[in-house]
């Protein structure tokens, strides 16, 4: 458990969204995301279980820090992007454009 704790802490301090590029990070969504989320506002489809970009970018403890963290953990309804700490960094830069 300890170790879980110091491995997850030192991923945090490695996600560096202030230096993440949007724009590679909008290329990630379309392939990775644009599936269930809605990821840019021309988007006409997406799944009802997801929430959109928009939606996430604009919640009040919205954090790109926090976001790339979340995205290099597999979650169960989420496929396993296998992202590099610095496209999950990407991909949370462009969600916070998305306000």
């Amino acid at each position: 458990m300890f170790y879980r704790l110091v491995v997850a802490v030192s991923m945090i301090g490695t996600v560096t969204p202030a230096l993440a590029d949007a724009d590679n990070g909008g290329r990630l969504a379309q392939r990775w995301c644009a599936s269930c989320h809605v990821v840019a506002r021309g988007q006409t489809s997406a799944t009802s279980e997801a929430p959109p970009f928009s939606t996430i970018a604009r919640r009040p403890d919205f954090d790109a820090a926090k976001i790339a963290y979340f995205l290099l953990m597999p979650h169960p309804k989420m496929p396993d992007m296998a992202l590099s700490r610095t496209e999950a960094s990407d991909l949370a830069a462009y969600i916070a454009t998305q306000k």
